[in-house]
C-alpha cells in the first residue's frame, strides 16, 4: 500500500460555474482556472499521483496547453486512475476536505462522493468528502477562494 497527499486552491470569480467533486453547485461565483477548476478533484488527483510518485496534475495536464482549457476534472481523474492501473496500482480509498466559507456544502457531499467513486472505480464507501470553514480567517475566510486537501491510498493490482 502507498499513500499520497494533494492540495489545491482556486480563486472565486463571477461568471464561472462552481464545480466541486464533479458536482455543479448553485452559487453566485465559481472557481477560476484553466480547466473547470474543481479544487476537490484536483487535490484527489494529486494525492493519487503522489502515492505512485508520478508527478502532479500540472505536469500531466499543464495550464499552458490549450488542449486542457475548460477540461472536465472528472474526465482527468479517470485518466489519472488509468495511469495508476498502467503502473500496477488501483485506488484503495480517498479522504478529502474542502475549505470554504460559502456556499454550505453538506447537502452536496453525497453527490460528490458518488461522482468521485464512479470515476475512480471504487465503492462510495471508499470515498470520504468533508467540508469546513476557516472561521472567517484569511483569503478563504474572506470568500476569495476555495481550497481542498486530500489523502489517498493505492493498492497493487491483484
Amino acid at each position: 500500500m502507498r499513500m499520497g497527499i494533494g492540495f489545491d486552491t482556486h480563486r472565486l470569480v463571477e461568471g464561472r460555474k462552481l464545480i466541486l467533486g464533479g458536482v455543479d453547485i448553485p452559487h453566485e461565483t465559481g472557481l477560476l482556472g484553466h480547466s473547470d477548476a474543481d479544487v476537490l478533484t484536483h487535490a484527489i488527483m494529486d494525492a493519487l499521483l503522489g502515492a505512485i510518485a508520478d508527478g502532479d496534475i500540472g505536469q500531466h495536464f499543464p495550464d499552458t496547453d490549450p488542449k486542457w482549457a475548460g477540461a472536465d476534472s472528472i474526465a482527468l481523474l479517470r485518466a489519472v486512475v488509468a495511469r495508476l492501473s498502467d503502473q500496477g496500482w488501483r485506488v484503495g480509498n480517498v479522504d478529502a476536505t474542502v475549505l470554504a466559507e460559502r456556499p454550505k456544502l453538506m447537502p452536496h457531499l453525497p453527490a460528490m462522493r458518488e461522482r468521485l467513486a464512479a470515476a475512480m472505480n471504487v465503492d462510495v464507501g471508499a470515498v470520504s468528502v468533508k467540508a469546513t470553514t476557516v472561521e472567517g480567517l484569511g483569503a478563504i475566510g474572506r470568500r476569495e477562494g476555495i481550497s481542498a486537501l486530500a489523502t489517498a491510498t493505492v493498492l497493487p493490482l491483484a
